[in-house]
């Protein structure tokens, strides 16, 4: 198979810089890519990244042992089987949708408003770190039943876990400063542990604490790993995927006027979003026998990155797939936010993402809030779109400018509705 071109690496930054003008001649040249340095393959086929994700005896989540375990200190659900992946994806999925989710869209609401308030009357925001960053964490918290005053902290140690998960290299120093703050966050959480374990609540951390597998309670290190794995899987693409969705709607007003006209189109802007800006861009496996793809032989026993990207936009699954098009034939709107979604943004079949739900309706919920509110909605001037991200990518800031908010905002966020998960 030839190379896309001489010299060309994932792991180079002209591709970080911007990995979508590289996916279509992976696809069509390499789209089994072998990085040498890392010893691992790299899939850009949609069928073929289906394939990895359905078949989990064949590649398995394995390479979490070395890629995640360290830091969120115990295994995680994506590396369980069996009657154990049941039974604890089971009690986290009842904290995250349901008559719980809907209770929690509700918190949802209020922390948005509170947070909106002073942004909205101003005329002007960055989206990204003004809202995003702060909204998602602390949504999580609350959800968790964490103190939302401890969000900074919380932030701190939840980036030094996601960078350590989500690089493909990492020096000696970052690998020792995430592992440190994994280690911070783990020492935060056992007092709340053994507290709930005393005096449970409402939250999901009590909850976490009352379960049982195989008859006997959770430990204090399964309990934080399943704590650490929800703030990671509610947090990260919630954050990135709100920011993704106002940039996609601001670059195309007519989408956006379409939204305002008629919010029922909203569910389909985020699928659309979730398809061609896909917040998670890689997933990991590992092969437990030789496979072929495309005419390539893997061999057992590597590593396996799925390019949840490229996939996404793959000609063979999706009309002029590098459009932005809410309105397409071919996503299935219905069907995107579960298991039997076209794109891959939620990843497929065993482990598809546990927070699914939770950022669907965290998404919906906000975006019904704050979009009929940005009258005259567009970028600060000078502003230069960029993102980052080989592992998970979102914009660095997006910086808007709007007609200021002077109405109360009680009255304008409609705060006692709440749109049905």
């Amino acid at each position: 198979m030839p190379l896309v071109q001489p010299g060309f690496s994932i792991l180079s930054d002209a591709f970080a810089a911007d990995p979508y003008r590289h996916f279509a001649r992976l696809r069509e040249r390499a789209p089994v890519h072998h990085e040498p340095a890392i010893d691992s393959y790299f899939l850009s086929r949609h069928q073929d990244v289906r394939r990895v994700l359905t078949d989990h005896t064949a590649f398995t989540t394995k390479t979490l042992q070395a890629r995640a375990e360290p830091v969120m200190r115990g295994p995680v659900l994506a590396q369980m089987t069996g009657a154990e992946h049941t039974a604890k994806r089971g009690i986290v999925v009842r904290g995250l949708t349901g008559e719980t989710l809907r209770e929690q869209m509700r918190g949802v609401r209020s922390l948005a408003a509170e947070l909106l308030a002073p942004l909205l009357a101003r005329g002007r925001m960055d989206l990204v770190g003004d809202f995003g960053k702060p909204f998602a964490v602390q949504v999580t918290m609350d959800v968790l039943g964490l103190d939302r005053k401890d969000w900074r902290r919380v932030a701190a140690w939840h980036a030094g876990v996601a960078e350590f998960i989500t690089s493909l290299t990492l020096t000696p120093e970052r690998r020792r400063h995430c592992l440190d703050r994994a280690e911070q966050l783990e020492a935060y959480l056992v007092p709340v542990v053994e507290r709930r374990r005393r005096a449970p609540g409402p939250d999901l951390i009590s909850k976490l604490c009352a379960a049982e597998f195989d008859g006997t309670a959770l430990s204090v290190r399964e309990v934080i790993a399943l704590i650490i794995n929800v703030l990671a899987a509610a947090t990260e693409p919630a954050d990135k995927t709100l920011a993704l969705l106002v940039r996609q709607l601001v670059d195309h007003p007519g989408q956006l006027a379409a939204v305002r006209r008629d919010p029922a189109l909203l569910p389909a802007a985020i699928a659309e979003t979730l398809r061609h800006s896909p917040p998670v861009q890689l997933v990991p496996r590992r092969a437990e026998e030789a496979a072929v793809f495309s005419g390539t032989t893997v061999p057992a026993g590597a590593t396996v990155f799925c390019m949840i990207g490229a996939a996404n936009r793959d000609p063979e699954v999706f009309a002029a797939p590098d459009a932005f098009d809410l309105h397409r034939a071919d996503l299935g709107t219905a069907r995107s936010f579960t298991a039997a979604a076209q794109h891959l943004a939620f990843g497929a079949g065993l482990h598809q993402c546990v927070g699914a739900a939770f950022a669907r309706a965290q998404i919906e919920t906000v975006a019904a809030m704050l979009l009929p509110l940005l009258d005259r909605v567009r970028y600060a001037p000078g502003f230069r779109y960029r993102e980052t991200g080989r592992y998970t990518r979102g914009p660095v800031s997006l910086p808007l400018v709007f007609t200021p908010v002077r109405a109360p905002l009680r009255a304008l966020l409609g705060a006692d509705q709440c749109p049905e998960p």
